[in-house]
């Protein structure tokens, strides 16, 4: 190797360790390869493929109160960066404090952690021809919605979109011997219909994917012109709480939400809704008699993720130190009940919890009420949302979230929808719906609107709140 060439991945980790003068070294390096394609006004109007490397180097050097850490990234081009992103890490490492959540490396030799045998090889690719039933399925949509073959069910519409498709390879290396690889596959579709009359009218819908192989764009299709057919007659509704169905792209922004939040130390410190009154946490307590099931699973089938734990920054729920820990099935609610928070091995050894690495994805199960449309056939009066957005936290205390509908909400009466409503702010906590919940529905792989570039693998139920608390008219649309 020379200085100024490009090399490989392994390569790169390599160098890094070797040039290393820190008592302890961990290196990251992320290659990104991903293909997207737009259209809009049912036109295809872009489509591109790009590759993208991140590195990171994550120093320990032992001080005089205890090792002390310091992280420096760059784009790992050749071994002159490297060399330059080792250095300035342990500068930093230099000029920090003691590190609280100080751990033994995990070793190369640990149960799960051997070094990988596909650790040489390049980083994963795609290509813009994943597409390619896609591409063909929308030329055939964009020429019915052109030629007004669906005008008798929503007076003509224009279709708009996005799908995109990232593979992400990962190394892990470290001076303790861990060499782990790994390639995460990541594609998504949405898709949006307008009345072509005065764009005001609008339908959305979305997909999760690892390969684009199983996405059905024609049912998709199918549900957004139906649901515009929906919004041909409008009703003007005030605020109030409404019995409203939740559909499964909902559901998944709330309770990412709530999984982002099961944090050990925050409850622990009394900083978060599973922060128990008098001190202690949630862990334990029953949110509801509904046999309710949050968990997460690298190996769920369609759903699958990193086995092992890979961060450049240390959290109240991970630790640097704790790269290339295994990570396994948690359930986070089970039954009904908390069950487990997330910690690191420092937080869990000075809290006195078990160790768990926060989710990757996440599954919410036991309902059996069937689909959403079944819950709508079920409703005397009520709500049909389509997704959320714009989320925000109001108080972390109870979880109390507050954001806006978005793209659709509709009236149903005697187990039909008779039109479309206008949009709501909302305030609620996914705590308290979980408690509130009267019918939850069969689980199936969603994508939430919201978190979808953080965290797009999921697979929620529809669920049934009967007083969800829409606290004021939106005009938005």
């Amino acid at each position: 190797m020379t200085l100024g060439k490009v090399v490989r991945p392994d390569e790169l980790t390599e160098a890094a360790l070797a040039v290393s003068t820190a008592d302890e070294c961990i290196v990251l390096l992320t290659e990104t390869n991903e293909a997207t394609l737009r259209w809009a006004n049912s036109t295809m109007t872009t489509n591109g493929h790009t590759t993208a490397r991140s590195f990171s180097v994550i120093s320990v050097l032992q001080g005089p109160d205890g090792p002390a850490v310091g992280t420096v990234s760059g784009n790992g081009i050749d071994l002159d960066e490297v060399h330059a992103v080792v250095a300035a890490s342990e500068e930093t490492a230099r000029q920090s404090g003691p590190a609280r959540d100080v751990a033994p490396l995990v070793e190369g030799t640990a149960v799960d952690n051997r070094a990988d045998d596909d650790y040489a090889s390049p980083g994963a690719a795609t290509e813009i021809g994943v597409f390619a039933s896609l591409a063909d399925e929308l030329a055939a949509a964009f020429h019915d919605s052109r030629s007004g073959g669906s005008r008798g069910s929503d007076g003509g519409h224009l279709l708009y979109g996005f799908a995109e498709h990232r593979v992400e390879t990962t190394w892990l290396a470290s001076s303790a011997g861990l060499r782990r690889r790994w390639v995460q596959p990541t594609g998504t579709v949405e898709l949006n219909a307008k009345v072509a009359d005065d764009l005001a009218r609008s339908a959305w819908t979305g997909a999760y994917t690892t390969d684009f192989s199983d996405v059905d764009l024609t049912a998709l299709i199918a549900e957004v012109r139906k649901r515009l057919g929906w919004s041909r007659r409008r009703i003007e509704l005030p605020a109030g709480r409404y019995d409203t169905i939740l559909p499964p792209s909902a559901v998944a922004d709330l309770m990412v939400y709530l999984a982002w939040t099961m944090e050990g130390r925050s409850a622990h410190e009394g900083r978060s809704a599973f922060s128990a009154p008098g001190g202690g946490t949630r862990l334990g307590e029953r949110l509801t008699e509904l046999p309710l099931t949050l968990s997460s699973d690298p190996v769920a089938p369609g759903l699958t993720t990193m086995p092992f734990l890979a961060t450049t920054v240390s959290s109240d729920a991970v630790s640097v130190f704790d790269n290339g820990l295994p990570i396994r099935r948690v359930d986070w609610l089970r039954d009904g009940t908390v069950n487990a928070l997330a910690y690191s091995r420092a937080a869990a050894q000075e809290l006195g919890g078990q160790v768990t690495p926060p989710p990757e994805n996440l599954l919410l199960t036991g309902g059996s009420a069937g689909t959403a449309d079944d819950l709508v056939a079920g409703t005397e009066r009520g709500l049909l949302l389509t997704c959320l957005w714009y989320i925000r936290e109001v108080d972390p205390t109870s979880l109390l979230l507050t954001g806006l509908t978005r793209d659709g909400v509709y009236l149903v009466e005697d187990g039909e929808v008779v039109g479309q409503v206008n949009n709501f702010r909302f305030n609620e906590s996914p705590i308290d719906l979980i408690r509130r919940a009267s019918e939850v529905g069969v689980t199936a792989r969603a994508l939430g609107r919201e978190w979808k570039d953080w965290f797009a693998r999921v697979a929620m139920p529809p669920i049934r709140v009967p007083d969800f608390n829409m606290s004021s008219v939106s005009q938005a649309t």
